[in-house]
């Protein structure tokens, strides 16, 4: 019979002309040939000798198919290689001894191919294991390597606690690794994580007592904000709380709902020694509010100065800063726009004088007169050169005055615009 093959086998089925490869004598012996000569395979006695022969032919087939079936498996990439190679070096080393009636040198050949073939699918499985391996092992001494400096960096504790189970998760997914590097790494990491949380357990009991300390540190200032909170002596008092209030901020933070209670205290206190002052303030703050409707009208008063003449706008402008600093002080949240209204007309009239003194600036004028200069003498050449027929030497006088020309035009916009 043919073997079921994939692909057509390089050696012929034996059934399909069993006295090519051998014979069977009158006695029912069976004969295989062999570079070597006949040898003797076997005997038939329960039909006719050709049906022997046949038997002996389909046996040999039935080798075949299993040969090329290992070919199979080894092309396609399916089944064990090394199971391959077994199988075909036991064929291979059972050929002489085989009872069996076919083309055996072409069956050696083929077999000693496939013991080939399955060596070296066996070195490249061999080879991808060691890849795989070492890709494993990479990863686990990555994940390890993280660890541990998470173990000795981390100060997110809650980003560092996620990422540390993340990790573990990842670690349980990786394979192929030989048990004692498999151990070996483990142990790094659980050294790590071990690590990192004795870390973060010192951390938050290290924040437990720094709370506690923050505690008795803000009772102790609120006792003395309450103390001062009835306090006539507006000044000093006023610089304590400052101080009070930086000791308090120094102290640091205690559990948050213990902490929101405290600050709400100290914040009592000092908001009723504030509201006192204010109400003392009162009558100051209506001084204040005076004055500033008076410096108002000295701005709308600074703001019409005009600045076409600066000699004048500078005088206009020193009386009105005169009684600016006679009128006095006006409330907080005025001092800043009023002052900013006033440096606008400072400005708008010191870059007058600036402007009048730039116009009037020896040096600007004499460039211009300069660069004027230039452009009529390169016109002149230009004018000389081309009166001698000298075009040449006419054009390289025209660009250089034209060069120049733009220079001056530049140097009197200049100028002009001062």
């Amino acid at each position: 019979m043919e073997p079921v093959l994939g692909h057509p086998s390089p050696v012929p089925a034996a059934s399909a002309d069993p006295g090519r490869w051998g014979r069977v004598d009158a006695e029912g012996t069976i004969y295989v040939r062999t570079a070597e000569g006949e040898r003797i395979v076997g005997s038939w006695q329960a039909g006719a000798p050709e049906e022997g022969l046949a038997h002996f032919a389909r046996r040999f087939d039935d080798m075949l198919t299993e040969v090329e079936l290992i070919a199979n498996r080894l092309a396609a990439g399916g089944g064990d290689p090394k199971h391959a190679l077994s199988s075909a070096k036991t064929l291979r080393d059972g050929l002489d001894e085989a009872t069996v009636v076919g083309d055996l040198a072409g069956l050696r050949a083929r077999l000693d191919d496939l013991l080939t073939q399955a060596d070296a699918a066996v070195g490249a499985a061999r080879a991808a294991r060691d890849a795989q391996r070492a890709a494993s092992v990479a990863r686990k001494e990555a994940l390890a390597a993280e660890a541990e400096a998470l173990a000795t960096e981390a100060t997110q504790w809650k980003q560092a606690g996620d990422r540390f189970k993340t990790i573990l998760d990842e670690w349980r997914t990786i394979r192929g690794i030989d048990r004692k590097t498999d151990e070996q790494l483990w142990k790094r990491f659980a050294k790590a994580r071990e690590a990192f949380n004795r870390r973060r357990g010192s951390h938050f009991a290290d924040l437990d007592r720094q709370r506690a300390s923050a505690k008795t540190r803000k009772e102790e200032l609120i006792l003395e904000a309450e103390k001062l909170s009835d306090s006539d002596d507006w000044g000093p008092t006023a610089v304590r709380f400052r101080e009070l209030m930086a000791e308090w901020k120094a102290a640091g933070r205690a559990q948050k709902d213990t902490d929101d209670a405290l600050w709400q205290r100290f914040r009592t206190a000092q908001d009723a020694f504030f509201a006192r002052r204010s109400g003392s303030f009162a009558e100051r703050d209506a001084e204040f509010a005076a004055n500033a409707e008076a410096k108002k009208a000295l701005l709308t008063e600074a703001e019409k100065i005009e600045t076409s003449d600066p000699n004048a706008a500078r005088a206009a402008l020193r009386s009105i800063q005169e009684r600016w600093e006679a009128i006095g002080k006006v409330p907080r949240d005025d001092i800043r726009p009023l002052e900013a209204r006033l440096r606008a007309v400072e400005e708008k009239v010191r870059d007058a004088a600036d402007r009048q003194w730039r116009r009037t600036d020896p040096e600007a004028e004499a460039r211009v007169a300069q660069f004027r200069e230039r452009v009529a003498q390169f016109e002149a050449q230009a004018e000389k050169a081309r009166a001698a027929g000298d075009t040449r030497r006419a054009e390289q006088a025209e660009s250089q005055a034209d060069q120049w020309r733009e220079w001056l035009a530049t140097a009197e916009q200049a100028v002009q615009q001062r």
